[in-house]
């Protein structure tokens, strides 16, 4: 017959569960470092994400408003406003100044262009334009819409922001 003895290895297992406090804060310290050297990359990555979201709500504005230019048979204006601290705004009007759609963009991106507005005509025409999109984070790489005569709109890497 087995006789059971007293385990004295599980308590001195019980004793020895868990982390010490060096242990604990070397983890932490280490963490930190990581997420220390990773930050800047991760706002930098945010950055250019909210530039190329920008970018593709205003090709698709520009390639409605083209569109609805000829299917209404009518100019078609395009504007966009910044907004300071709010989100920005691009809106198509037809001749009477009625709306025809509006889109939103982030607050921390900001379209440039010499001027707020291209018209496009039912000739299938338009006013020429190029459109630099820039972030608030200067890190952050800029992108143009450009929008030719013949209302070819093609983007690409690069402009200046102020």
């Amino acid at each position: 017959m087995n006789v059971a003895k007293p385990n004295s290895s599980y308590k001195h297992q019980v004793s020895n569960a868990g982390f010490t406090l060096i242990e604990l804060m070397v983890t932490i310290a280490v963490l930190a470092i990581i997420v220390s050297i990773a930050a800047p990359n991760i706002n930098d990555q945010l950055a250019n994400q909210r530039v190329k979201s920008t970018i593709s709500t205003l090709n698709n504005a520009l390639k409605e408003a083209k569109v609805e230019s000829l299917l209404r048979r009518q100019t078609m204006t395009l504007s966009y406003n910044n907004n300071g601290a709010a989100l920005g705004s691009i809106t198509i009007t037809d001749p009477s100044s009625n709306v025809v759609a509006s889109y939103q963009y982030d607050t921390g991106s900001t379209i440039n262009s010499a001027q707020s507005q291209v018209n496009f005509q039912s000739n299938k025409t338009a006013d020429v334009r190029t459109y630099t999109v820039c972030d608030g984070n200067l890190a952050a790489t800029p992108r143009q819409t450009q929008v030719s005569a013949i209302a070819t709109i093609s983007s690409q890497l690069g402009g200046t922001c102020p």
